[in-house]
């Protein structure tokens, strides 16, 4: 059986952890979703072909994928909340290099702000589990609302802080005042927990946990659903313009799905728990999702704005699940770290494959029906290893320390 040291326990009460967690949650989009609207700017002042443009809205979510092992190992070695404070000055860092304009630094910032998000982002999970783990799931989806709260925010306010501060690397360099915000907030009210007398009991070992078919349906679950989120951020403006609609509208309609991520986020896990398990509301969101695409980029244009808020109900439901994945299906908040390393990793380097695609499809001249046709084909595999990953199982650790599923 799993112990747990009282050394180990965090000292900080319920309501003070949720608003960190929510404040760290707001800090993990921002970077990612202010860098769409702002690429016509950074295309005509730096020169930058469309094949780097492409690879700058790729390169932070490879970094998720590439990054996001790493956070096992800081916490094993730095703890959980030590860790998680790097992470953040990470950020903060990143985000002022790529103030400084040059394509150099601009691909230097993005590579660092990717890296501390992967690590952050896997962070997390396991402290929900840790902190709250009678409502592990239903306060995944509070932290999956800030998430998407502070994509919203990046992508609502690139255009007017590039406007107020004089340009568009002012604009990305803004955020940074965010990040440094949530690391002075997260290092002086979330102390560090006081290493533990003995060491924990094992709870399956990372080759272990690769071995196991439920912990890859989980894996490529996110991996599928992210791909899409990420080309909604890098592509979706893009994509409606050349569907007929204005620059301004076309960025509107993404703010708007973006937005109405906040309420399916929050909303998913409790939808979820009104079922014997999550395969029926992962249905549900995923249709969305379809009906969404569907609708912005073939359907009629009278329809286009319930498209966005009906992509944006199954994007937000759709993450928020995936994260609410890694704490239903582990047994443990040491467990749940492995997982979530595993799942964010592999998952988000699949993800980053997305909008790389989405930009070659566009080079190579694909019709706007063969992308759509595309992306409709993502969503159908998503749904294959949702239904399979919403299944009621659970990987824990039986008495003589092997990795099983129950």
């Amino acid at each position: 059986m799993t112990t747990t040291s009282p050394a180990a326990a965090s000292p900080v009460s319920r309501p003070l952890f949720i608003v960190l967690m929510v404040l760290v949650g707001l800090n993990l989009r921002p970077a990612l979703s202010s860098l769409a609207p702002l690429l016509p700017r950074i295309e005509a002042q730096t020169g930058l072909p469309l094949l780097a443009i492409g690879a700058l809205t790729t390169l932070p979510v490879l970094c998720l994928g590439l990054f996001a092992p790493l956070a096992p190992w800081l916490s094993r070695r730095l703890g959980v909340e030590r860790s998680l404070s790097l992470a953040l000055l990470v950020l903060a860092l990143g985000l002022g290099l790529r103030g400084l304009a040059a394509p150099a630094w601009l691909f230097a910032g993005t590579l660092l702000a990717g890296a501390a998000i992967g690590v952050a982002g896997t962070l997390l999970p396991a402290l929900v589990k840790r902190e709250l783990p009678a409502s592990a799931d239903l306060m995944t989806g509070v932290y999956t609302m800030a998430l998407c709260l502070g994509g919203a925010l990046g992508a609502g306010l690139a255009i007017p802080l590039a406007e107020a501060l004089g340009g568009w690397a002012a604009s990305l360099t803004g955020w940074a005042g965010l990040a440094v915000l949530g690391l002075v907030a997260w290092q002086g009210l979330m102390p560090a927990a006081a290493p533990p007398a003995a060491r924990p009991a094992r709870t399956g070992t990372t080759r272990a946990l690769l071995r196991q078919p439920l912990a890859w349906q989980v894996t490529l679950y996110m991996g599928f659903q992210s791909s899409l989120a990420y080309i909604v951020f890098g592509w979706l403006p893009s994509l409606l313009v050349a569907r007929g609609y204005g620059e301004a509208e076309a960025g509107w309609l993404m703010g708007v799905s973006v937005m109405v991520q906040l309420g399916a986020a929050l909303a998913a896990p409790w939808l979820a728990r009104l079922g014997r398990d999550q395969r029926p509301a992962l249905a549900l969101v995923l249709s969305l999702v379809a009906g969404g695409f569907w609708v912005l980029l073939l359907g009629p244009a009278d329809w286009r704005w319930g498209g966005a808020m009906l992509l944006g109900l199954g994007q937000g439901g759709g993450f928020s699940l995936a994260l609410s994945l890694i704490v239903l299906r582990t047994a443990d908040a040491r467990l749940a770290g492995r997982l979530s390393g595993m799942v964010q990793g592999a998952g988000y380097a699949l993800a980053a494959l997305g909008p790389l695609g989405v930009g070659l499809a566009l080079d190579l001249g694909w019709s706007l029906r063969a992308i759509t046709l595309a992306l409709l084909a993502v969503v159908a595999a998503a749904a294959c290893f949702a239904l399979l990953a919403g299944r009621n199982r659970r990987l824990m650790t039986d008495e003589a320390g092997r990795l099983t599923v129950r």
